[in-house]
C-alpha cells in the first residue's frame, strides 16, 4: 500500500494546525463532533429532495468511545460517510471543506445550519494524536474505506469492511509529557465537561458509555461498576424554543446551569431576530454584583455560539463596558469566523448584533424602571455605579444612552429619584439642577452649603459615589437644565436686597478679609462674606472645575497628581462669631490670627478634609478656653 503525500502547501498548513491555529487542545473534540453533526445534516438535506430517502431523526447519533487500555479515543457518527474520492479530496487536501462544497452543490442558503466551512477542523486531532484512523462508508455505496495518517509525513487509503453507513474516527493519543497529560481525553468526566462546554446544543444525541458504581444485589456495602449508555448533550437549546413555552423557572435553571451566577437573575431578556442579521440571544440582569466586578480580574462578555457550537466563552465586543454586568449568550448563523472558529473577525454583522443588544438592554431597563420601581432600584443599588462610569467614560459619548437610567437620592423625596422626575418638579423660578457631594446622605444633610438652597424650597440631589460628580460634569445638563453644586462659587440665585447688603458689607470689611487671606495664604484662594450660610459661621466652597469632593477622590488615587480645588473660605456675617472676628481685627492681632485659623480648620472638618496640624488645632482651642 503506497503512502500518499499531502500537497506541499497542505503539509505546511498541517504543521501550523498542530502548533499554531488553536489556542486550546480540547478544541479538537468540538471540531470532530461538529463534523459528525454536519455528516448527519447532509443526509437530512438530501432526504428533503430525494423521495427515495427517509430521515428518522431517532436513527442518527454521535458516539464517543474512550479506550484507556489502548489509549484511543473514537468519535463515530451515523452520517453520510465518504467515498474514496471524497476521502482523497477532503482529507488529502487541507482546507478543502466537504461541508462548504455540499452547500454550494445543493444551492443552500448561506449559513443554512452547516457548521464546517474551512476544512481544517479535522486536522486539529493531530494536536492530541500521533495517529488518526478514519473508517467510512458512504450513503448508497457498498464499499468502505480506511484513511490513516501519522501527520505531516502523509496518509494511506485502502478498502476495508464496515457494515453501517457513517464514519468512525479513532485517535491514537500522544504520550504524556511534563506539560500535557493526554490521558485526560480518556477520562469520562473530562470528556463530558468538554462536550457540555462546546457541543451541548448539537442537534443530534452525543452518546457515551458511562461507568458508575452501584451496590451489588443483596449487598449493603459492596459496589460494582455498571456501564450504561447516556446522552451527554441537551440538543435543543432554550433560545430556540418558543418564548410562550418557557417559564421564569426555565430561564432561572438555564442561568444556574450555565454558571452565570450564584444568585437568581433579576430579569431575563429573550431576543429572536430574523432580519439583516439572524441571531437568538438570552440575556440576564443579575441580582447581585459579582465579587470581582470592580477588579482587574473581572472580564465582561457574552457566550457566543455559531449554530449551537460554542465559539467564544466571553465575547467582549457584544457588550459596551457600561452594560458589562449583563450575562448570557448569543447564537447566530451569520457570523464571519476565522479559520480556527475561536476568534471573531470584526465585521458588520457583529457590530449590528452588539448595537441591537445595547438598545434592547436599555429599553428593558427603562421598562423595568416604569413597571417595577422596587426591582429597578434593587438593580440600581448593585449596578448604578457602572452606569455612571459609562456616562463619564469616553468623554461622555454614551451620556444620551444612559442619562434616563440614572438615579440619585433626593433631599425632598428622601429616596432615589430620576433626573426626569427632578426636572418635572422644578419651580418656574429655578434655573439649575442642584446637587451636593459627600460621603453619605446623613453627612450631606448637615452641610452648611445646603442651607440657602433648602431655604428656597429647591430639591437637592445627593452624590455619594466617587464617580457621581465626574459623571455629572460630563453630562453638563439634562433637558436644558444645567447642574450646579451647592458648593460652587456662584449658586445662580437672583440678586435680592439681602445679597446687595452682603456686597456692601463685604466692601466695608475689605481690609479684614484681605488680612484673613494673607494669614491663610497658600490654603485658600479667597475669603469672602457668604450669601448662602444661614446658621453656620463658616464653610468652604470651590471656584473652578475641580470641586472639594473631587479633590478628595483624586488625592486617594494611586496616581495622585496633587490636583487641588481652588478653595474659598466663606464667613457668615450674620453669625455672632463674625462680630468677635471684627473685634479681634480691630483690637488684638494675635487673637485675630487665632480665630482665622480656627475658622479655617473648622471648615476643613465640616468638609471631611484633613487638618494639617491637629496638635496645633487642639492647642488653639485651648487658648480660647482660658
Amino acid at each position: 500500500m503506497t503512502k500518499k503525500q499531502f500537497r506541499a502547501e497542505s503539509k505546511r498548513l498541517l504543521e501550523m494546525m498542530i502548533n499554531s491555529i488553536y489556542s486550546q487542545k480540547e478544541i479538537f473534540l468540538r471540531e470532530l463532533i461538529s463534523n459528525a453533526s454536519d455528516a448527519i445534516d447532509k443526509i437530512y438535506y438530501k432526504a428533503l429532495t430525494d423521495e427515495s430517502l427517509s430521515f428518522n431523526k431517532d436513527d442518527y447519533y454521535i458516539k464517543i468511545i474512550p479506550n484507556k487500555d489502548n489509549r484511543t479515543l473514537t468519535i463515530e457518527d451515523t452520517g453520510i460517510g465518504m467515498t474514496m474520492e471524497e476521502l482523497e479530496t477532503n482529507l488529502g487536501t487541507i482546507a478543502q471543506s466537504g461541508s462548504l462544497s455540499f452547500k454550494k452543490e445543493n444551492e443552500m442558503k448561506d449559513g443554512q445550519d452547516i457548521i464546517g466551512q474551512f476544512g481544517v477542523g479535522f486536522y486539529s486531532s493531530f494536536m492530541v494524536a500521533d495517529e488518526v484512523t478514519v473508517i467510512t462508508k458512504s450513503l448508497g455505496s457498498d464499499s468502505a474505506y480506511k484513511w490513516q495518517s501519522k501527520g505531516a509525513d502523509g496518509y494511506t487509503i485502502e478498502a476495508c469492511e464496515k457494515d453501517e453507513i457513517g464514519t468512525k474516527i479513532t485517535l491514537k493519543l500522544k504520550d504524556n509529557t511534563e506539560d500535557d497529560s493526554f490521558d485526560e481525553y480518556l477520562d469520562q468526566y473530562r470528556l463530558k465537561a468538554i462536550i457540555k462546554k462546546y457541543s451541548d446544543f448539537i442537534r443530534y444525541p452525543i452518546k457515551m458509555d458511562i461507568t458508575e458504581k452501584k451496590l451489588k444485589d443483596d449487598s449493603e456495602d459492596e459496589y460494582e461498576d455498571v456501564q450504561k449508555e447516556q446522552i451527554i448533550n441537551s440538543m435543543v437549546p432554550i433560545w430556540r424554543k418558543n418564548k410562550n413555552e418557557l417559564t421564569a423557572e426555565d430561564y432561572e435553571k438555564f442561568y444556574s446551569e450555565k454558571h452565570y451566577g450564584f444568585d437568581k437573575p433579576l430579569k431575563h431578556i429573550h431576543i429572536s431576530v430574523d432580519g439583516a442579521v439572524r441571531y437568538n440571544s438570552i440575556l440576564f440582569i443579575p441580582e447581585q454584583t459579582p465579587y470581582d466586578f470592580y477588579s482587574k480580574e473581572f472580564s465582561k462578555g457574552l457566550e457566543l455560539y455559531s449554530n449551537g457550537v460554542l465559539i467564544m466563552e466571553k465575547c467582549a465586543d457584544l457588550l459596551p463596558d457600561y452594560f458589562s454586568f449583563v450575562k448570557g449568550m448569543v447564537d447566530s448563523e451569520d457570523l464571519s469566523l476565522n479559520i480556527s472558529r475561536e476568534i471573531l473577525q470584526q465585521d458588520k454583522q457583529l457590530k449590528l448584533i452588539a448595537k441591537n443588544i445595547k438598545n434592547k438592554i436599555k429599553k428593558e431597563l427603562l421598562s423595568l424602571l416604569k413597571s417595577d420601581r422596587e426591582k429597578y432600584e434593587k438593580f440600581y443599588q448593585s449596578f448604578g455605579r457602572q452606569l455612571k462610569y459609562g456616562v463619564y467614560s469616553d468623554f461622555g459619548s454614551h451620556k444620551e444612552d444612559l442619562q434616563d437610567l440614572l438615579m440619585f437620592y433626593s433631599s425632598s423625596e428622601k429616596k432615589l429619584v430620576t433626573l426626569d422626575e427632578y426636572v418635572s418638579r422644578m419651580p418656574e423660578d429655578q434655573k439649575f439642577i442642584y446637587y451636593a457631594a459627600g460621603e453619605s446622605n446623613a453627612r450631606i444633610e448637615k452641610l452648611p452649603q445646603t442651607e440657602m438652597i433648602a431655604d428656597k424650597g429647591y430639591e437637592i440631589l445627593y452624590f455619594t459615589d466617587e464617580v457621581d460628580e465626574f459623571a455629572i460634569r460630563m453630562l453638563m445638563n439634562y433637558k436644558e437644565k444645567e447642574f450646579k453644586s451647592v458648593s460652587s462659587g456662584d449658586l445662580g440665585l437672583e440678586d435680592s436686597e439681602e445679597n446687595n447688603d452682603k456686597e456692601m458689607e463685604e466692601k466695608e470689611n475689605k481690609e479684614l478679609f484681605e488680612s484673613m487671606k494673607d494669614i491663610l495664604s497658600g490654603k485658600v484662594k479667597d475669603v469672602r462674606i457668604s450669601k448662602r450660610l444661614k446658621s453656620h459661621p463658616v464653610c468652604l466652597t470651590a471656584d473652578g472645575e475641580v470641586s472639594i469632593e473631587m479633590e478628595k477622590i483624586l488625592k486617594a488615587m494611586p496616581d495622585n497628581q496633587n490636583v487641588k480645588a481652588d478653595k474659598i473660605l466663606e464667613v457668615n456675617s450674620s453669625h455672632e462669631v463674625f462680630q468677635s472676628l471684627k473685634d479681634a481685627f480691630e483690637k488684638d492681632k494675635a487673637k485675630f490670627d487665632l480665630y482665622t485659623n480656627l475658622l479655617y480648620n473648622q471648615a476643613l472638618l465640616i468638609e471631611g478634609l484633613t487638618i494639617k496640624d491637629p496638635v496645633e488645632f487642639t492647642n488653639d482651642i485651648c487658648k480660647i478656653m482660658v
